[in-house]
């Protein structure tokens, strides 16, 4: 039973360092091909009504859990093969390695002038109409996105992987993944990307908050200040139209001592974003200290995560168990299965 407790934590951390070193993988991506059968069942069952986008939802969400719970249990009796598949899952579902060297790369561009590449790459960081911004705005929205990626792509997978394992971190790509293909306030998906949209806020409540606390408690490694990133996240965290993406861009706005937010333009329609922050609007070097803070963050959520995985599994060997070897859910005071018990 001891070497299984460290399964989990030590997978984690391994797929955590192969993304940190190798990026994501080059060919024949799981995530790329996950939204290529999404697509499939989407061009089939697509019906502009919620009960169709529910279920489409369900389907695909339930089936990446259950190829999970196969797989954990096909590695469940020896510990090696358990780390390397959840390495190998943990590397497969983050992002943080490229949304930091895409969110450089543009810093880089953007100070030397070259916006055609500039605007090129943008839509590798997030669905805005790079046609539509001059430097300044895609300064902007970079920064935006590095901060709402780091939650999404980095910190919410790991935490989600810590407390679910590999079923927990292949249903949280495809909760995400489905969020950002169908999740749209367009005439097409209103209706039937309701579900996939709501499920992605409840999937990131939590991984949001804990993004927040990370962008303002590792604040001073790029020069900015814990209690200003707070105080930008308590007044205007609020303020965004997205749960879960206000209280990062806030934190992160406030950890750099910018402000984001604005007009925004998406191929489905404008929006005005609320001000995030109280200092002058990002530029290309703040771009390039978020891209250092979203891998400082990445790295602490690493280490959080392996520490929760670790507490997960020492509550699950220490769970009580009746006489007859099957786990008793009422806790040890009020145990009291018997053999004998009706």
């Amino acid at each position: 039973m001891g070497p299984r407790r460290w399964v989990r934590p030590a997978g984690l951390l391994v797929g955590a360092l192969a993304d940190a070193l190798l990026g994501d993988p080059r060919r024949r991506h799981p995530v790329a091909g996950f939204g290529r059968a999404a697509a499939a069942l989407e061009a089939r069952c697509y019906g502009d009504r919620r009960s169709s986008g529910a279920l489409y939802a369900a389907v695909l969400v339930g089936g990446a859990a259950a190829l999970g719970v196969l797989a954990e249990r096909a590695a469940a009796r020896h510990p090696a093969a358990g780390v390397a598949l959840t390495g190998l899952a943990t590397w497969a579902v983050l992002g943080g390695s490229s949304l930091a060297a895409h969110g450089a790369a543009l810093a880089r561009e953007l100070s030397a002038g070259d916006l055609t590449a500039a605007r090129t790459r943008l839509p590798s960081l997030c669905g805005r109409d790079p046609a539509a911004l001059d430097a300044g705005g895609m300064a902007r929205a970079g920064t935006e996105s590095m901060a709402e990626n780091t939650s999404d792509a980095v910190v919410a997978p790991l935490l989600w992987g810590a407390v679910g394992g590999v079923p927990g971190l292949l249903a949280y790509r495809a909760v995400n993944t489905l969020d950002a293909m169908v999740g749209y306030r367009s005439a097409r998906y209103r209706r039937f990307g309701w579900a996939s949209a709501r499920l992605d806020d409840v999937a990131n409540l939590v991984p949001a908050r804990v993004s927040a606390l990370l962008f303002a408690g590792l604040a001073p490694a790029v020069g900015g200040a814990p209690r200003r990133a707070f105080a930008a996240w308590c007044r205007d965290g609020s303020a965004h139209p997205s749960p879960n993406a206000g209280p990062v861009e806030a934190a992160a706005a406030g950890a750099l001592g910018v402000a984001l937010g604005g007009r925004t333009v998406y191929p489905h329609g404008v929006e005005d974003r609320p001000r995030l922050g109280d200092g002058p609007p990002p530029g290309p070097a703040d771009l390039a200290r978020a891209a250092r803070l979203s891998r400082l963050v990445g790295a602490a959520a690493a280490v959080l995560a392996a520490a929760i995985a670790c507490g997960v599994r020492r509550g699950a060997i220490a769970r009580p168990r009746s006489p007859t070897g099957t786990p008793c859910l009422r806790g040890i005071s009020s145990c009291v299965c018997s053999t004998n018990s009706a």
